[in-house]
């Protein structure tokens, strides 16, 4: 048998580098354009690389796409991905409810991307990628179901609990521009998203039975 050489850390470097450079770019094409008035020679031209080397990573702009949509539910789903009946309610709400406006902060074209895909239909949402989310959502609403069968937390319809944690953690992504407008500045500070988080939170648990 030959022997398995392993691949240089510099040629994982390179790759890692030139996958982030080619995920901002997309993010930044499909911001202004959409899917379908995307292209990936001008994807390639964002990134500052050639476009056989962007093709050579993803092979089609659909994949680009999946991937940029990707990102954000990893992002926005990671704290409650392994959620267990025994944890504590408020603890697991609070991270969540943290991690989202930090993500809002962090990724707002990410999350208008999404937000663009939703309203027009979830036409190039793929197939494994609604199974996926739904099967996140029964299982997290499982838990809380179990929560409140426990007595750990009020009675409520959690499927709604979600929607409005989506709803006000995205607002901050998803309509920055409102909020500066109101605000008037041009970019909202860190510490606008810390007020929000910690609104949020009190508003949620309190209106939980829950106390941070």
């Amino acid at each position: 048998m030959a022997e398995v050489k392993p691949i240089p850390r510099k040629t994982g470097r390179i790759r890692t580098e030139r996958v982030r450079l080619i995920m901002k770019a997309a993010e930044q094409e499909f911001a202004r354009h959409g899917y379908g008035g995307a292209t990936v020679q001008r994807i390639a031209e964002l990134a500052h690389l050639p476009k056989p080397t962007v093709l050579y990573y993803f092979s089609n702009k659909q994949k680009m796409y999946d991937e940029v949509l990707n990102n954000i539910l990893r992002l926005w789903n990671n704290e409650l991905n392994h959620l267990h009946p025994e944890d504590d309610p408020a603890q697991s709400l609070e991270r969540y409810i943290r991690s989202k406006v930090e993500v809002s902060r962090k990724y707002p074209i990410a999350s208008r991307i999404f937000a663009s895909e939703i309203i027009h239909g979830c036409q190039q949402l793929s197939p494994s990628m609604k199974a996926s989310t739904q099967q996140w959502f029964k299982n997290t609403t499982d838990v809380f179901q179990h929560w409140m069968d426990e007595g750990k937390m009020l009675r409520m319809e959690a499927m709604h609990l979600i929607f409005m944690i989506w709803g006000s953690t995205q607002h901050y992504a998803d309509y920055e521009k409102q909020i500066c407008m109101i605000m008037n500045t041009k970019k909202l500070p860190a510490s606008t998203y810390e007020k929000a988080a910690d609104t949020l939170c009190d508003i949620v648990l309190r209106g939980c039975g829950l106390k941070a």
